[in-house]
Protein backbone atom coordinates (compact mmCIF):
# COMPACT_ATOMS: atom_id res chain seq x y z
CA UNK A 1 0.00 0.00 0.00
CA UNK A 2 1.37 3.64 -1.06
CA UNK A 3 0.62 6.32 1.30
CA UNK A 4 1.00 10.43 1.14
CA UNK A 5 1.19 12.25 4.07
CA UNK A 6 -0.25 15.81 3.81
CA UNK A 7 0.91 17.52 7.19
CA UNK A 8 2.90 21.07 7.58
CA UNK A 9 4.19 20.49 11.16
CA UNK A 10 7.60 18.52 11.15
CA UNK A 11 7.34 16.09 14.23
CA UNK A 12 3.69 15.76 13.66
CA UNK A 13 4.54 14.31 9.90
CA UNK A 14 7.24 12.05 11.66
CA UNK A 15 4.86 11.17 14.41
CA UNK A 16 2.23 10.19 11.78
CA UNK A 17 4.53 8.26 9.58
CA UNK A 18 5.90 5.84 12.52
CA UNK A 19 2.50 5.11 13.57
CA UNK A 20 1.74 3.77 9.96
CA UNK A 21 5.11 1.95 9.71
CA UNK A 22 4.31 0.39 12.98
CA UNK A 23 0.47 -0.38 12.19
CA UNK A 24 0.74 -1.78 8.70
CA UNK A 25 4.45 -3.05 7.82
CA UNK A 26 4.10 -3.70 4.78
CA UNK A 27 2.85 0.04 3.92
CA UNK A 28 5.42 2.47 2.45
CA UNK A 29 4.81 5.91 2.43
CA UNK A 30 5.73 7.45 -0.46
CA UNK A 31 5.60 11.38 0.19
CA UNK A 32 5.55 13.64 3.08
CA UNK A 33 3.92 17.50 1.89
CA UNK A 34 3.92 20.46 3.45
CA UNK A 35 1.32 22.93 1.41
CA UNK A 36 -0.87 22.83 -1.31
CA UNK A 37 0.99 23.96 -3.61
CA UNK A 38 3.56 20.79 -3.11
CA UNK A 39 1.21 18.59 -3.01
CA UNK A 40 -0.67 19.41 -6.17
CA UNK A 41 2.90 19.43 -8.12
CA UNK A 42 2.94 15.83 -6.46
CA UNK A 43 -0.41 14.93 -7.61
CA UNK A 44 0.25 15.78 -11.40
CA UNK A 45 3.69 13.68 -11.59
CA UNK A 46 2.69 10.31 -10.01
CA UNK A 47 0.37 7.58 -9.45
CA UNK A 48 -2.40 8.05 -7.44
CA UNK A 49 -1.74 6.81 -4.01
CA UNK A 50 -3.44 4.27 -2.46
CA UNK A 51 -3.99 6.31 0.37
CA UNK A 52 -4.09 9.91 1.33
CA UNK A 53 -3.37 11.13 5.37
CA UNK A 54 -3.73 14.49 5.12
CA UNK A 55 -4.15 17.62 8.02
CA UNK A 56 -6.61 20.21 6.61
CA UNK A 57 -4.37 22.95 7.09
CA UNK A 58 -1.46 22.76 5.38
CA UNK A 59 1.22 25.78 5.09
CA UNK A 60 -0.20 27.60 2.04
CA UNK A 61 -3.97 26.50 2.85
CA UNK A 62 -6.87 24.22 3.45
CA UNK A 63 -5.90 20.97 2.13
CA UNK A 64 -9.59 20.80 0.35
CA UNK A 65 -8.07 23.28 -2.21
CA UNK A 66 -5.82 20.47 -3.57
CA UNK A 67 -9.32 17.93 -4.31
CA UNK A 68 -11.47 20.86 -5.58
CA UNK A 69 -8.25 21.32 -8.13
CA UNK A 70 -6.96 17.41 -8.37
CA UNK A 71 -10.37 15.70 -7.80
CA UNK A 72 -8.63 12.24 -6.23
CA UNK A 73 -10.36 8.29 -6.36
CA UNK A 74 -8.28 7.20 -3.61
CA UNK A 75 -9.46 7.02 0.51
CA UNK A 76 -8.40 10.11 2.32
CA UNK A 77 -7.94 9.97 6.72
CA UNK A 78 -7.99 13.31 7.72
CA UNK A 79 -6.29 15.13 10.61
CA UNK A 80 -6.93 18.09 12.15
CA UNK A 81 -7.27 20.20 15.60
CA UNK A 82 -10.68 21.84 14.37
CA UNK A 83 -13.87 20.19 14.14
CA UNK A 84 -15.54 22.24 12.25
CA UNK A 85 -14.55 20.43 8.85
CA UNK A 86 -16.40 17.62 9.64
CA UNK A 87 -18.99 17.54 7.26
CA UNK A 88 -16.98 19.30 4.12
CA UNK A 89 -14.44 16.64 4.89
CA UNK A 90 -17.08 13.83 4.15
CA UNK A 91 -17.58 15.41 0.49
CA UNK A 92 -14.80 13.46 -0.47
CA UNK A 93 -14.04 10.17 -0.34
CA UNK A 94 -12.95 9.88 3.66
CA UNK A 95 -12.12 7.13 5.04
CA UNK A 96 -12.27 9.15 8.60
CA UNK A 97 -12.10 12.32 10.65
CA UNK A 98 -9.71 12.04 12.97
CA UNK A 99 -8.54 14.77 15.68
CA UNK A 100 -5.43 15.70 16.95
CA UNK A 101 -3.52 14.80 18.65
CA UNK A 102 -3.24 11.47 16.94
CA UNK A 103 -4.31 8.35 19.09
CA UNK A 104 -2.78 5.00 17.76
CA UNK A 105 -6.10 3.38 18.55
CA UNK A 106 -8.03 5.89 16.55
CA UNK A 107 -5.66 5.70 13.72
CA UNK A 108 -5.44 1.40 13.88
CA UNK A 109 -9.28 1.93 13.51
CA UNK A 110 -9.27 4.36 10.43
CA UNK A 111 -6.70 1.62 8.63
CA UNK A 112 -8.98 -1.27 9.56
CA UNK A 113 -12.56 0.84 8.32
CA UNK A 114 -10.44 1.39 4.47
CA UNK A 115 -9.96 -2.56 4.65
CA UNK A 116 -13.17 -3.47 5.40
CA UNK A 117 -14.56 -0.59 2.46
CA UNK A 118 -11.88 -1.96 0.29
CA UNK A 119 -12.86 -5.74 0.73
CA UNK A 120 -16.29 -4.68 0.22
CA UNK A 121 -15.20 -2.66 -3.15
CA UNK A 122 -18.02 -0.22 -2.26
CA UNK A 123 -17.79 3.43 -1.47
CA UNK A 124 -21.25 4.07 0.27
CA UNK A 125 -21.92 7.60 0.59
CA UNK A 126 -22.62 9.45 4.18
CA UNK A 127 -26.58 10.32 4.85
CA UNK A 128 -26.93 13.45 7.38
CA UNK A 129 -27.67 11.49 10.08
CA UNK A 130 -24.66 9.95 10.39
CA UNK A 131 -22.39 12.85 9.44
CA UNK A 132 -24.39 14.63 12.33
CA UNK A 133 -22.81 11.28 14.47
CA UNK A 134 -19.25 12.16 13.21
CA UNK A 135 -19.45 15.46 14.39
CA UNK A 136 -20.83 14.45 17.68
CA UNK A 137 -18.32 11.80 17.85
CA UNK A 138 -15.12 14.28 17.20
CA UNK A 139 -16.75 17.23 19.28
CA UNK A 140 -13.65 19.07 20.91
CA UNK A 141 -13.59 19.79 24.90
CA UNK A 142 -10.87 22.06 25.09
CA UNK A 143 -8.97 22.43 28.31
CA UNK A 144 -9.72 25.03 30.76
CA UNK A 145 -7.00 24.24 33.15
CA UNK A 146 -3.15 22.94 32.98
CA UNK A 147 -1.51 21.98 36.08
CA UNK A 148 2.06 22.88 36.71
CA UNK A 149 4.79 22.18 39.34
CA UNK A 150 4.84 25.58 41.65
CA UNK A 151 7.96 25.18 43.73
CA UNK A 152 7.00 22.06 46.03
CA UNK A 153 3.17 22.36 45.25
CA UNK A 154 1.54 21.21 42.51
CA UNK A 155 -1.12 24.04 40.94
CA UNK A 156 -4.06 25.17 38.50
CA UNK A 157 -3.52 27.55 35.62
CA UNK A 158 -6.59 28.72 34.01
CA UNK A 159 -5.99 29.00 30.15
CA UNK A 160 -7.44 32.27 29.99
CA UNK A 161 -4.30 33.46 31.79
CA UNK A 162 -2.04 32.06 29.39
CA UNK A 163 -0.16 34.74 27.57
CA UNK A 164 1.69 31.86 25.69
CA UNK A 165 3.35 28.43 25.20
CA UNK A 166 6.65 27.56 23.95
CA UNK A 167 9.65 24.80 23.61
CA UNK A 168 13.18 25.02 24.87
CA UNK A 169 15.89 22.38 24.90
CA UNK A 170 13.04 19.51 24.33
CA UNK A 171 10.73 20.57 27.39
CA UNK A 172 7.38 23.09 27.19
CA UNK A 173 6.86 25.53 29.11
CA UNK A 174 3.54 28.09 29.64
CA UNK A 175 4.29 31.89 30.24
CA UNK A 176 0.94 33.64 32.18
CA UNK A 177 0.47 37.07 31.65
CA UNK A 178 1.66 37.97 34.61
CA UNK A 179 5.26 36.53 33.45
CA UNK A 180 5.59 33.55 35.35
CA UNK A 181 7.20 30.93 33.63
CA UNK A 182 6.23 27.08 34.95
CA UNK A 183 7.10 23.53 32.70
CA UNK A 184 4.62 21.43 31.48
CA UNK A 185 4.69 17.92 30.64
CA UNK A 186 2.87 18.10 27.41
CA UNK A 187 4.52 19.08 23.80
CA UNK A 188 3.17 21.50 21.64
CA UNK A 189 2.26 18.85 19.09
CA UNK A 190 0.06 18.55 22.37
CA UNK A 191 -1.23 21.26 23.31
CA UNK A 192 -2.36 22.43 19.67
CA UNK A 193 -5.46 20.03 20.24
CA UNK A 194 -6.09 20.90 23.55
CA UNK A 195 -6.53 24.65 23.51
CA UNK A 196 -9.28 26.88 21.30
CA UNK A 197 -7.54 27.50 18.37
CA UNK A 198 -9.96 30.83 17.96
CA UNK A 199 -7.73 31.85 21.24
CA UNK A 200 -4.30 30.65 20.04
CA UNK A 201 -2.01 30.06 17.15
CA UNK A 202 1.38 28.54 16.62
CA UNK A 203 3.04 30.98 14.90
CA UNK A 204 6.26 28.81 14.47
CA UNK A 205 7.85 25.15 15.64
CA UNK A 206 8.43 26.85 19.13
CA UNK A 207 5.72 29.04 20.08
CA UNK A 208 2.09 28.99 20.36
CA UNK A 209 0.90 32.30 21.31
CA UNK A 210 -2.38 33.72 22.66
CA UNK A 211 -4.16 36.51 20.38
CA UNK A 212 -4.06 39.06 23.50
CA UNK A 213 -0.05 38.07 23.65
CA UNK A 214 0.48 39.99 20.80
CA UNK A 215 1.56 43.26 21.40
CA UNK A 216 2.90 44.25 17.90
CA UNK A 217 3.46 43.07 14.53
CA UNK A 218 6.31 43.91 11.92
CA UNK A 219 7.05 43.52 8.61
CA UNK A 220 10.09 41.13 7.94
CA UNK A 221 12.43 39.98 4.97
CA UNK A 222 10.97 37.98 2.22
CA UNK A 223 7.12 38.18 3.25
CA UNK A 224 7.64 37.14 6.68
CA UNK A 225 6.57 39.16 9.84
CA UNK A 226 7.84 39.61 13.48
CA UNK A 227 6.15 39.71 16.34
CA UNK A 228 6.43 41.34 20.14
CA UNK A 229 4.68 39.48 22.91
CA UNK A 230 3.80 40.83 25.75
CA UNK A 231 5.11 39.63 28.48
CA UNK A 232 8.45 39.69 26.30
CA UNK A 233 9.39 36.06 24.61
CA UNK A 234 12.82 35.06 25.21
CA UNK A 235 13.39 35.07 21.42
CA UNK A 236 12.59 36.15 18.08
CA UNK A 237 9.47 35.48 17.11
CA UNK A 238 9.66 35.19 13.66
CA UNK A 239 6.34 33.85 11.41
CA UNK A 240 7.74 32.21 7.81
CA UNK A 241 6.10 33.91 4.33
CA UNK A 242 4.05 30.70 3.86
CA UNK A 243 2.18 31.08 7.71
CA UNK A 244 1.74 34.51 7.29
CA UNK A 245 -1.23 34.60 5.78
CA UNK A 246 -2.88 32.02 7.76
CA UNK A 247 -1.40 33.79 10.80
CA UNK A 248 -3.21 37.21 9.14
CA UNK A 249 -6.64 35.80 8.44
CA UNK A 250 -6.33 33.86 12.21
CA UNK A 251 -5.91 37.73 13.62
CA UNK A 252 -8.75 38.95 11.25
CA UNK A 253 -11.09 35.88 12.56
Amino acid sequence: MRVVVFEDEKLASERLIELIQELKPQAEVVASLKSVEAALLWLDNNPEPDLLVSDIQLLDGSSFEIFEQNPIKCPVIFTTAYNEYAIKAFEVNSVDYLLKPIQKEKLANALLKLEERQAEAVVSPLDIDQIRQVIQGTSVEYKSRFLVKFGQRIKAIPVEQIAYFFSQDKLTYLVTFEGKKLPLDQPLEELEGLINPKNYFRVNRKYIVHFDAVSDIHPYFKGRVKLQLEPDAQDDIVISSEKTPLFKQWLDS
